[in-house]
């Protein structure tokens, strides 16, 4: 049986791809922290993200090696967490480079998670794949440190593609979509700050299908941005939701009541007010067409 392999797939992403990929036949192996029973297709292999291990030997002969592993960005940026968030990222991808290399039969393919926020924050240029103007601030510097660590290992005859994920809007508890629903069905589902700041987006099937599509398409390689064609600002994201839920009204939230509303849940206001305008461009060109390249589609499917 074919296998694949995912790092830190728990989550809400593992999770849809596990689905996605024990529904078509593969065996599944995830590496995770924590132990987990196996079940059918699906196993658990312990790991600490870090350090090469018995856990390496899963890799061996895997059609494909999927990288997730990273904490949450979802939290106040402390000194702490700014750590975590750095090393659970650049640890877990030096450590299954190794893996990867020392295979006597390596994946074929290895793909490695990254973020669109790496693009700097834009309410009229598109950002595509060709963009190298990066910023400085701590968010960026994670994403370029991240693919850094993924480009400094090379491994000859394994392909690789870096997948610049936008915010994967889905059903699960755990996807971005659930406080915004939350929001408008408590009458906040207004536009956030001054709601002009573009919001790139996916849907959880398009995510799936893309990686699906890389792992079927031998040209693909190098870096993708995985994001619907069509981004819209956040004051269409809310109106469009709220029609979704049919809700009547929704109350607009400034910028600095977001700020003190983000400390006080454990989070930053920087991840609803900056500006992200991304354009899968090279996807598309690679023959890749959107099921749900419009937010009115994904959120009538969504909601």
């Amino acid at each position: 049986m074919k296998k694949i392999i995912i790092a830190g797939g728990t989550g809400f992403l593992g999770s849809a791809l596990t689905t996605h990929f024990i529904s078509q036949g593969y065996q599944v192996i995830i590496l995770t922290r924590n132990h987990k029973p196996n079940k059918g297709n699906l196993s658990y292999v312990k790991w600490d993200g870090k350090n090469l291990g018995p856990w390496a030997n899963a890799l061996e002969n895997a059609e494909a090696v999927i990288n997730l592993n990273g904490k949450s960005v979802n939290c106040r940026y402390t000194k702490e967490n700014k750590e975590k968030i750095y090393d659970t990222r650049i640890s877990a991808t030096h450590a299954l480079g190794q893996a990867i290399y020392l295979c006597q039969h390596q994946p074929k393919l290895w793909i490695n998670a990254a973020s669109a926020t790496i693009y700097p924050h834009s309410l009229t240029d598109p950002m595509t794949e060709d963009f190298t103007d990066f910023a400085n601030d701590f968010s960026v510097d994670v994403c370029k440190k991240w693919e850094t660590a993924f480009n400094e290992n090379e491994i000859p005859g394994v392909r690789k593609v870096i997948l610049r994920i936008a915010i994967v809007l889905g059903k699960g508890s755990n996807s971005a979509l659930t406080p915004l629903k939350n929001l408008v069905r408590a009458g906040l589902g207004g536009h956030q700050g001054k709601g002009n700041q573009m919001f790139s987006w996916i849907h959880e099937k398009d995510f799936v299908s893309i990686v699906d599509y890389c792992l079927l398409q031998q040209e693909v390689k190098g870096v993708y941005n995985v994001a619907a064609p069509k981004p819209i600002t956040n004051r269409k994201l809310m109106s469009t939701l709220r029609k979704a839920l049919k809700a009547p009204f929704g109350l607009p939230s400034p910028e600095f009541l977001l700020k003190i509303g983000g400390h006080m849940i454990g989070t930053e206001a920087e991840l609803i007010v900056k500006s992200r305008y991304v354009i899968p461009q090279k996807i598309q060109k690679a023959g890749y067409h959107f099921e749900y390249p419009e937010i009115q589609s994904a959120l009538d499917d969504l909601c």
